[in-house]
């Protein structure tokens, strides 16, 4: 494939070379440049890709897309390569340099022609809002594959492209990664993908060249707002927004506030789900069960569809998230009764995860990491009058000291018993970041507990559980490790809690009945 091909319909400046050069790999990791290859000079949150580009042009590179004018370039060349594109000691040797407006946005409309724009061949679902994008996700890819359908999923813990599952680094990848992927997906006869797509994979133009069949928004809250985040709220909404300009049908949450701003200048055509009477899928009531350390919900549907839904996942937002879900499954023609099947067997990592390991309590794992999934959470989980709700979480270093008083506020305020630990400390000192969840505590009054160890907090958790209790480990859900001076050390909640088990005299714990591990 030529440059020529790939720019397509970008509008683009020649600074050097020849556009009809032959490309044969592209990348924009400057270490992974090779002969033939197309490098992209993307300026990251620390580095400026364009620093690299003399190492790039010495690998062979065919071809170079920047930000930078030809000024600006001559600045990082170093003297022996000419801004012609030659080398001064090898006249054989050329490069062409292109200049565009904005690299990410190029390198995701070029990496989608170079992997033969693979979305066009796939019904591609996107799922954004601040909570609820990862359980909605598994709801759907569950629901189509047990309809017969193949799907891929590109989300926060995984990346699966019908063949292979890897662990995922971003909630939203690179383009180039996505690209790639998605190609994989149409080679491995994928159907569909679902794929969550964050804010900030919307700021930086990672969803570039993709053509979203559905785009789903469940609801929106302040999140992602800090260093190298967002600055304010109305910069995070107004990315989340963006995605309803790219699909051909928008599947909104009429009962979120933020509905009608997302809607707003929308392309897309829309589809409404809530407990509002104007919703076109209706949930009318609900019931709560709690069975055997399980906790789950039931409602009625009504509008476009009508019947009887169960889902054995806790609290109100599973009615949004089964709502979501079911609101595509039924635009893709599966039929209502595998709908219903399906969702009362979804279970998804991480996500109000039940360890049942007990018969007389409930243990959960929930990646609620800030204070307001804390708080939706905790509140779903006082619905089920526990005899206590006992929260452990901690908070991440390297991220807005604000988190943690909210955090601490929060589950002093919801909690009858706050554990407090460590989650990622990353370059902080663990206590410290814990003596901060203290401050927003202490201004409730609320009782808690510090063990700086998460796996001795959970220790403590269960061997201290009472009859009727809701055990939350919260903050870590599906990660399998804990983040230390800059080295991801492996810890997995499920393993821990399965080590303790092994470990103490399960005689002594509350209603012992290992199902879990059993099974």
């Amino acid at each position: 494939m030529t440059l020529r091909d790939l720019l397509g319909d970008l509008k683009y400046e020649i600074i050097c070379g020849d556009i009809d050069t032959e490309i044969t790999d592209i990348t924009n990791d400057s270490r992974k440049a090779v002969s033939g290859g197309l490098y992209f000079a993307v300026r990251g949150a620390k580095v400026d890709g364009a620093k690299f580009i003399p190492d790039v042009i010495r690998n062979g590179a065919a071809a170079i897309v920047t930000q930078k004018s030809q000024e600006k370039l001559s600045y990082l060349l170093e003297n022996d390569i000419l801004i012609n594109g030659e080398f001064s000691k090898d006249e054989e040797s050329k490069v062409t340099i292109i200049r565009v407006d904005d690299v990410r946005y190029a390198m995701g409309m070029m990496s989608s022609e170079f992997y033969g724009n693979p979305s066009e061949e796939l019904t591609v679902i996107g799922i954004t809002g601040t909570k609820g994008k990862t359980t909605t996700s598994y709801m759907i890819k569950e629901m189509l594959e047990l309809a017969g359908f193949k799907a891929g999923l590109i989300g926060t813990i995984e990346i699966d492209d019908g063949k292979e599952c890897v662990a995922a680094l971003n909630t939203t990848p690179e383009s180039l990664v996505i690209q790639e992927k998605l190609r994989h997906m149409v080679d491995n006869e994928c159907d569909a993908v679902v794929m969550e797509v964050s804010s900030q994979g919307l700021m930086l133009d990672r969803v570039a060249g993709i053509n979203f069949d559905y785009g789903i928004f469940t609801n929106l809250s302040p999140d992602h707002i800090g260093p190298n985040e967002h600055a304010d709220y109305e910069e995070y909404r107004n990315w989340k927004k963006k995605l309803f300009s790219l699909c051909k049908i928008g599947i909104y949450n009429l009962d979120d506030p933020e509905t009608e701003y997302m809607m707003q200048g929308s392309t897309a055509n829309p589809i409404t789900f809530g407990k509002s009477e104007d919703a076109d899928y209706i949930a009318r009531g609900h019931n709560l069960y709690m069975e055997n350390g399980i906790l789950g919900i039931e409602f009625d549907l009504d509008g476009t569809l009508e019947g009887h839904i169960k889902v054995d996942l806790p609290g109100d937002f599973s009615i949004y998230n089964s709502l979501a879900a079911l609101v595509v499954a039924d635009c893709m023609g599966v039929s209502f009764d595998e709908i219903q099947r399906i969702l009362e067997l979804i279970k998804v990592r991480g996500r109000v995860e039940m360890i049942p390991i007990s018969d007389a309590f409930t243990l959960m794992i929930d990646y609620a990491h800030n204070g307001v999934a804390l708080e939706s959470l905790l509140k779903a989980i006082r619905e089920y009058n526990p005899k206590r709700i006992v929260s452990l979480f901690g908070c991440g270093g390297n991220r807005a000291k604000s988190r943690r008083y909210e955090m601490g506020e929060v589950s002093g305020k919801f909690a009858d018993l706050s554990i407090i630990t460590s989650d990622n400390p990353r370059d902080e000192n663990p206590q410290a970041i814990m003596d901060d969840i203290k401050v927003g505590i202490d201004k409730t009054g609320g009782k808690y507990v510090d063990i700086i160890d998460r796996k001795e907090a959970i220790r403590y958790a269960i061997m201290n559980a009472e009859e009727g209790d809701v055990i939350i480990l919260a903050g870590k859900g599906h990660e399998d490790y804990q983040e230390i001076k800059g080295r991801k050390h492996h810890m997995d909640e499920r393993d821990l809690v399965k080590e303790i088990l092994e470990e103490e005299d399960v005689s002594k714990i509350c209603g012992y009945n290992n199902r879990y591990f059993a099974e």
